[in-house]
This record gives structure tokens, C-alpha cells and sequence, in this order.
């Protein structure tokens, strides 16, 4: 039903990408909340670059401010405005969905990017652009299992709850880990909420309950150099940090020898994906439902392949 969907979805777009061929196709993107961490800020810039250079593209750039009303507002103004694709990089992954549904039912296609809106949403938009982020968790899974030789004992620091992110790629780790290496128990969860200074709250209070932990794994790196540091100050360096979302302080920490590995990913391809995948589906050209760039994993043995990340 939803390949039905989307080849209806599409073959209605062909129409529409025929009839502004001429004119630049107007693109608006309404964003998660751009400066609350450095990758948002890398990604807007990214996209603004790549829309600039294509004289095809006009771009609407647009942040929600992490505020969901605000982004469902933003949606709705950039329908009434009647531009040829919306870009969403969703402020809540299930509260977009209705405004999300009204953009299709006004033939306006819509690009979800980076995190995924919840199911339901699925038959009102064009495609997913962004990071595998089940595949992230399982990447951070056999990473720890070869840490640990497939034994021991870890906590793990989550995104924001209810972020889509944050959901799937926990999902990704919990499922792997226990398939891969039974040995392994997580002994406690907790949201760090992609914020360093409270990761690093959170695993002073794991260090205070637990002191037979061999490892951390954290959502993002972010979060992951927070319980580092605060590893660091109780004098725990036995311990393996594995993160996702290479940041630079993350890449930095490998350098060090105090990181183990972490997913590559990178905010410019995510950026110039997004709206490669708008331009497509506006000019009718077929897309997968599910756009994945890769993200591969970086660890201390491999880290020299890959560029210091500028976020």
C-alpha cells in the first residue's frame, strides 16, 4: 500500500516538476532547533550553501526553535505560501504528523530529515532523508562487544525522550547487544537529552550506584564526552565510552586513547542529501521511501581515514 502511495505521490509531482521547469523549484525546510548543538548549526549552513549554488533551487529556510507549535505553524505557512516541496526535521516525531497530512493533502510532497516522524505519518510523505539510526545502535553494539570480549557489565545515556533519534537508535543497541553478546547487561538506562552538561550529571550518578561498570554507551558523542569527563574527575579510566554522531570532541577524545569508537555521520551530506531528495521528488524522478547516506563506524584503528569533524 505504501509503494502504491508514493508511486501515486510521484507520478502527481512529474506533473508538477514539468510545469516549473522553468522557474527555480521553491523548497521550504522548517528545522529542529538550529544552534542548540553544533551539528544543526553545521547542517543549516550546509544546506544553505548547496541551495545557493543550485540555480534551480530557491530556498525557504526556516527554524522551529525545538518548539512544536511553532514548527506546526511553520508548515502550515509555507503550504499557504504553495512552495513545491517542504523539508521537516521533525521538532516531535508524532505531533507533526496531522500538519504533516495537510501538507499532502494540499499535493505539496514532503521530505522528513534526519529524524523520522512516527509511523502514522508514513503514507503523507515522499521520503526519509537522513541516518539509519537503528543501524547506528547496532554499529555501537559490536563495538562494545569487542571492547568488552563480549562480557560485562554497562549503562547507557539516551537522547531526548520521545525524539525519534534517540528511540531508535537505543533500540538499535538494546536488540543487537542482546542477540550479538548475551554476556553484556545494560544495568540502567537514563536521558541525557543530547545535552553534555547533564550526560555528565547522569553518569556522576551512575559512578556513585554502580562501581563494577566496564563500559557507556551514549547517544551522541555529545553526551558521551560529558560522562567522560565525569569519569575522568572520579578517576575511573578502566572504563570503554562508546558514542554515535562523531563530534569533534568525540573524535578528539579518540585521539587521546580515552574514547573507544562512535558512528560516523556527517551534518553537510545530511544537509545536501535532504534537499537533493526534495529536488528529486519535485522533478518526478523516483526516490527510495527511505534515503539512507552512510555512517560508518570510527574507532581509534580506523580514525585516520576520516576528516577531524568541524561540529
Amino acid at each position: 500500500m505504501k509503494r502504491a502511495l508514493i508511486t501515486s505521490l510521484l507520478a502527481s509531482v512529474a506533473l508538477a516538476g514539468a510545469a516549473v521547469a522553468e522557474e527555480p523549484i521553491r523548497i521550504g525546510i522548517t528545522q529542529n532547533n538550529v544552534g542548540v548543538d553544533s551539528y544543526q548549526t553545521t547542517y543549516e549552513k550546509a544546506f544553505i550553501e548547496a541551495a545557493e549554488a543550485d540555480p534551480m533551487v530557491e530556498a525557504v529556510v526556516l527554524d522551529a526553535g525545538g518548539d512544536v507549535a511553532r514548527q506546526i505553524g511553520q508548515v502550515q505557512d509555507l503550504v499557504q505560501q504553495g512552495v513545491d516541496a517542504i523539508i521537516i526535521w521533525p521538532t516531535n516525531g508524532q505531533a507533526v504528523v496531522p500538519v504533516v497530512r495537510q501538507a499532502h493533502q494540499a499535493g505539496i510532497p514532503v521530505v522528513v530529515t534526519n529524524s523520522q516522524i512516527a509511523e502514522a505519518g508514513f503514507d503523507f510523505i515522499a521520503s526519509f532523508s537522513g541516518p539509519d539510526n537503528i543501524t547506528q545502535g547496532q554499529y555501537a553494539a559490536e563495538m562494545m562487544c569487542d571492547a568488552l570480549d563480549g562480557s560485562g557489565r554497562v549503562v547507557q545515556i539516551a537522547g531526548q525522550p520521545g525524539y525519534t533519534t534517540a528511540i531508535e537508535r537505543q533500540k538499535g543497541f538494546e536488540d543487537a547487544l542482546a542477540e550479538q553478546c548475551p554476556d553484556i547487561e545494560i544495568v540502567e538506562t537514563q536521558p541525557g537529552d543530547w545535552n553534555r552538561e547533564k550526560a555528565q550529571r547522569v553518569m556522576e550518578n551512575f559512578l556513585t550506584k554502580y562501581d563494577d561498570i566496564d563500559g557507556v554507551y551514549s547517544g551522541d558523542d555529545n553526551m558521551g564526552v560529558g560522562a567522560l569527563n565525569a569519569a575522568k574527575a572520579a578517576g575511573r579510566d578502566d572504563l570503554v565510552f562508546i558514542g554515535a554522531t562523531n563530534f569533534a570532541v568525540g573524535y578528539d577524545a579518540m585521539g587521546r586513547g580515552e574514547y573507544w569508537g562512535s558512528v560516523y555521520q556527517s551534518p553537510v551530506e545530511d544537509a545536501r542529501n535532504a534537499l537533493a531528495t526534495a529536488k528529486s521528488v519535485v522533478m518526478g524522478e523516483e526516490v527510495p521511501f527511505l534515503n539512507y547516506f552512510d555512517t560508518p563506524k570510527i574507532t581509534q584503528d580506523n580514525m585516520s581515514e576520516y576528516d577531524r569533524p568541524v561540529f
